[in-house]
């Protein structure tokens, strides 16, 4: 089979025939129709984070069952699947409970520790294959199919971490990143006021079109007396920070009004700093969100089948042009997700 492959970090794609997967005993192979081409990918690509090559890297799945191995029996040829990032043992007390990023077994991520999605086929064990609900058009726009296991997946969980209730004001900190546009789109879906905040003006329009009520531009105004003045001086309900750095953590904080919820994830694990009083006297909460479940997965589908969200996908590619992809993905250049076609 074809297959895109890093040999090492900081350096380019190599498009090589690769032996065919075989599924062994608890395995299933799948045709890969499209993977998405995320920032956390572009990161190991980079060499910003530790991986292990030569890989085939990518997990934002939308696939087809051609082969399942001894034992398998959650899933029959011809299931449409995506992947499930996180390598989770599936028997621990954390996955039982259906909190599978925090399995004591963890080994890894589909894509570095083990191959992933950059290529026409994908084994995986029978676990790490997510079952897609009948009513998605994957036919004809697989790339949106795979991207939505992360894009909005993931903030669909900070909308149920957070407890974004309709009428509530939610501050979108990196609206304008891949994740960011669609807690945008989210937020507004959980009928809450939204507003975006970024850097970069050339993403507002966009930011507006799936949800944005207002805008803060970070690069020119203060950000917490821009939202304070948006919300009449109250503070805003919800603070979901995509950037994380130290700048933006306090900004979220500093934001919030009573009985505020601020969520961080992504970013670098930076230590920040919080007025004691402020959380004390109006009861704030300073929450983390890591990754889904495989049923917080599902009930995201769910919602694209009922065509009540849809993610926005800007840039498509055949596999042979995955490093023109990462390079737009590392300037930041790209609105929404971008993908890979790859069979078909």
């Amino acid at each position: 089979m074809k297959a895109m492959v890093l040999d090492a970090p900081k350096t380019p794609f190599i498009l090589k025939d690769v032996p065919d997967p075989v599924a062994g005993p608890g395995e299933a192979v799948a045709k890969v129709y499209a993977c998405g081409s995320g920032l956390t990918i572009q990161h190991w690509k980079a060499g910003r984070t530790p991986a292990t090559f030569p890989r085939i890297i990518g997990h934002e799945i939308c696939a087809e069952i051609v082969e399942i191995g001894e034992g398998v029996d959650g899933l029959s040829i011809g299931d449409i699947v995506t992947s499930y990032f996180y390598m989770n043992c599936g028997h621990c007390k954390y996955c039982r409970a259906n909190l599978q990023p925090h399995c004591e077994n963890h080994g890894g991520y589909v894509g570095k520790e083990i191959d992933g999605g950059y290529a026409e086929y994908i084994k995986l064990p029978e676990r790490w294959f997510v079952k897609l609900p009948d009513g998605l058009d994957w036919e004809n726009q697989p790339a949106h199919v795979g991207v939505a296991v992360d894009a909005l997946a993931t903030p669909y969980k900070v909308l149920k971490r957070a407890r974004i209730k309709p009428g509530e004001t939610v501050a979108v900190f990196g609206a304008g990143g891949g994740l960011g546009i669609h807690q945008l789109m989210l937020a507004k879906w959980a009928n809450a006021r939204v507003i975006a905040v970024d850097t970069k003006a050339n993403k507002f329009d966009t930011c507006k079109e799936v949800g944005a009520d207002e805008v803060v531009d970070a690069s020119k105004e203060n950000v917490v007396e821009a939202l304070m003045d948006l919300t009449g001086g109250k503070g805003v309900d919800v603070a979901v920070d995509y950037v994380s750095a130290k700048v933006t953590l306090e900004q979220s904080v500093q934001s919030l009004g009573k009985h505020g919820r601020m969520v961080t994830l992504g970013g670098a694990g930076e230590t920040f700093e919080i007025e004691a009083k402020h959380l004390l006297t109006n009861e704030i909460d300073v929450l983390g969100s890591r990754y889904v479940s495989p049923l917080e997965i599902l009930e995201t589908y769910e919602l694209m089948v009922r065509k009540e969200v849809w993610p926005i996908v800007t840039e498509i590619r055949p596999l042979e042009e995955a490093e023109i992809i990462h390079e737009l993905v590392e300037k930041g250049e790209v609105t929404g997700r971008a993908a890979l076609l790859i069979n078909g």
